[in-house]
């Protein structure tokens, strides 16, 4: 069954947070910003959890089957949230596939606008970019954070993740990466100090954990990323495992 925008619909998604059931937007005009897969006049975007899963027409019919929550976008245009300038200009091959682009695998990052089905693809694109205020919904790695032209608190669908200034005891020591190369230490007063190649000290700074990705601010000014998957730690190309 397909529920259009009202607050009871919200309110079931607010429920739903933390993805216990996939969120379908169905019967809308969609561009992907993907030259293999091309535009729908109607069609559905499946999400499971931040990612884009499945998108084209007919996937409505199996929505009961996978407990989906149905949002019905029709009189809608689904566009990507960020949207490829560089492609839009036609200034890269049309083989080139997007990350900002609606299809399966990328972030469920997208923009819901009411729209005329005149409107070309260039048309409706321009018009987000002059003015992102027209979307009615916006989505961002499978989160609701605008609804009805309005933000939504982080809050009102879920919980904040916890960001903590150190590490946890599951975080805490000495990672080496699988060559043995470099050798990063993070500490319980929210330092890190990296030895590379024998040489000590070679990067040291600051970082704060979200979850279970790292950012690091090193004394030297840069900022950089890591994330712990499965009991490792990937940094820069690096993976790391605990000492």
């Amino acid at each position: 069954m397909t529920i259009p925008f009202t607050p009871e619909l919200f309110e079931l998604i607010r429920e739903n947070a933390g993805g216990h059931r996939p969120l379908l937007f169905g019967n809308a005009r969609i561009i992907t910003g993907d030259s293999l897969i091309g535009g729908f006049d109607r069609g559905d975007v499946l999400l499971g959890g931040s990612r884009v899963v499945g998108i084209g027409p007919g996937l409505l019919t199996a929505a009961d089957d996978d407990g989906a929550i149905v949002i019905d976008c029709a009189g809608y245009v689904i566009v990507p949230a960020i949207v490829d300038v560089v492609r839009l200009r036609g200034l890269r091959p049309t083989s080139f596939r997007s990350p900002s682009a609606l299809a399966p695998g990328n972030p469920a990052t997208f923009a819901i606008l009411p729209v005329s089905r005149d409107d070309s693809e260039t048309d409706v694109l321009q018009r987000f970019i002059d003015d992102p205020d027209a979307a009615h919904t916006v989505v961002v790695d499978g989160e609701i954070v605008l609804w009805g032209g309005r933000p939504v608190h982080a809050d009102d669908l879920e919980e904040t993740p916890t960001v903590t200034d150190v590490a946890s005891g599951r975080h805490l020591g000495t990672w080496i990466d699988e060559t043995g190369f470099v050798h990063q230490h993070l500490t319980a007063d929210g330092r890190y100090d990296e030895t590379r190649g024998g040489r000590p000290h070679a990067y040291q700074g600051s970082y704060r954990i979200t979850g279970d990705r790292i950012d690091y601010r090193d004394d030297l000014g840069f900022w950089a990323f890591g994330e712990f998957v499965d009991g490792t730690l990937q940094h820069a190309g690096y993976t790391f495992h605990r000492a």
